[in-house]
């Protein structure tokens, strides 16, 4: 059939219309699949929840055993072992949690002592960050035991410091929280923000505070040992009663460098500072009383402080990575990890306290998570527990507890968290900075930052996790 040119345009212009049509209508497909999936994907906002946080029909406390906990995600490696029988897990939301925080955050490790766990978290607020009719930042620090299964507030920082609204007040604990000799708990305060620790904010330095557990007495130890910084790193020796402390400083501060210290807690005096301190941890040697750290926030030479000759730290000639530590084990050796922030390769590393020399053992991570902010070993040092995922991460590999055998160096989960309390509960347990075991070694102690929808996390849940016997005999003879 001959066409005229008119009939020839005309048909080109027919099926480029229809081309158009099915791309636009193609389009339109896949730009409301991509909304539909934004719509299922959107976080919830901080101020939309109910706070204070709580479990379903008014229970206090959750308690599950479940074989869900032993379902691995894709992301678990293939040399990790999973424990064969499911832990015992309570779970339970902090009290004082009653409004929105920026977020309700756990940043600083806790301890055992007593038979109690001692733990804290902090609203984040600070002047001038954000809005919030109830708090310019505070923290509390709690007492957990696990015979009673009962929780209690036992400081409460805005209340000690007395300090007005419009003045800088700390929004977080970010130091150890230890026990001293003398029966209190001593810690630091840190910063809700860095922008709040200014002179036009009245800012002078954060405080060394101490609690007694039975009085629920906090005191004031210290303000401003450093000036115009804060203290998101501590260690004490209880014996010596020295608080050793690493500083973050404020923009207003005359020194701008990470200070390293030793603080005298009998006599209330600085025994010394030095600069080119450890932003995040360091190792205490119990039996010495010498305290190790790597300047900064990375893997690099180990430095030695010495209190029985208070001077300069010296380099050890070793090189190690310590963004978390245990105590000290009864064969004289501590376990570090090594920065896994940014997905880097973290590694656990073992430190002989007696030679003083440093041996890498393997890697931390049994998925893709690798930032670990606590390590515990137990009471025979063969064996150490830790969470993966510190900063939110933990859901990615399931939100694992793992546990890590010192000489066969082999990774097993204790428990998968995740997706069971967000299925059963409506909530994700997403990271930890304080895990802490029992002197027994069969129960960890586990304060998470717990989304409830939110992109990142809302409030703060602790999970006393109890390891069957069975996962934590000793076949071969202790390390």
């Amino acid at each position: 059939m001959n066409l005229t040119l008119r009939q020839h345009v005309l048909r080109l212009l027919a099926m480029i219309g229809s081309v158009a049509v099915v791309g636009v209508s193609s389009l339109q497909t896949h730009a409301q699949q991509r909304a539909a999936k934004g719509a299922r994907a959107k976080s919830v906002r901080d101020q939309d929840l109910e706070y204070p946080p709580r479990l379903p029909d008014g229970k206090q406390i959750a308690t599950d055993s479940s074989p869900q906990f032993l379902q691995p995600p894709g992301s678990i490696r293939d040399d990790v072992m999973i424990a064969k029988t499911p832990p015992t897990i309570d779970f339970l939301f902090y009290p004082n949690q009653e409004y929105p925080g920026k977020p309700w955050s756990n940043w600083g490790d806790g301890c055992v002592a007593d038979g109690k766990y001692y733990s804290a978290i902090g609203d984040h607020y600070a002047v001038g960050r954000g809005e919030s009719p109830e708090s310019t930042g505070n923290a509390f620090v709690y007492e957990y035991d696990p015979e009673k299964q009962k929780i209690r507030t036992i400081a409460n920082v805005a209340e000690v410091l007395q300090i007005p609204d419009t003045h800088y007040r700390p929004g977080k604990i970010h130091s150890r929280i230890d026990m001293g000799s003398d029966g209190w708990l001593y810690y630091a305060t840190h910063r809700g923000s860095s922008n709040a620790a200014i002179d036009a904010n009245h800012y002078q330095g954060d405080w060394i505070l101490r609690t007694h557990p039975a009085t629920a007495s906090t005191q004031i130890v210290a303000h401003g040992v450093i000036p115009k910084h804060s203290i998101p790193n501590s260690v004490l020796d209880p014996k010596r009663m020295i608080f050793y402390g690493a500083t973050a400083a404020g923009p207003d501060a005359p020194l701008q460098e990470i200070q390293f210290f030793a603080y005298d807690l009998i006599r209330r005096r600085l025994i010394h500072s030095a600069p080119r301190g450890p932003a995040r941890y360091m190792v205490f040697a119990r039996s010495t009383g010498r305290v190790y750290f790597v300047p900064d926030n990375g893997d690099g030479e180990l430095m030695r402080f010495d209190p029985s000759s208070p001077g300069p730290p010296q380099n050890t000639g070793q090189v190690i990575g310590i963004r978390a530590a245990t105590r000290e084990t009864r064969a004289g050796l501590v376990f570090t990890v090594s920065s896994g922030q940014r997905n880097a390769d973290a590694k656990i590393w073992e430190f002989d306290t007696k030679s003083e020399r440093s041996k890498e053992l393997g890697a931390i991570a049994v998925g893709d998570q690798s930032y670990v902010a606590s390590i515990d070993a137990d009471p025979s040092g063969r064996f150490l527990y830790y969470v993966p995922g510190a900063h939110g991460g933990g859901p990615r590999d399931g939100s694992p507890v793992v546990q890590y055998d010192v000489v066969k160096n082999q990774k097993k989960v204790i428990a998968f968290l995740h997706p069971f309390y967000q299925e059963k509960y409506g909530f994700t347990p997403k990271g930890t900075y304080s895990t802490a075991l029992s002197a027994e070694g069969d129960k960890l102690f586990v304060t998470w930052n717990v989304s409830r929808g939110t992109k990142a996390w809302d409030c703060c849940g602790l999970a006393v996790v109890h390891i069957p016997a069975e996962e934590r005999s000793l076949p071969d003879p202790e390390h």
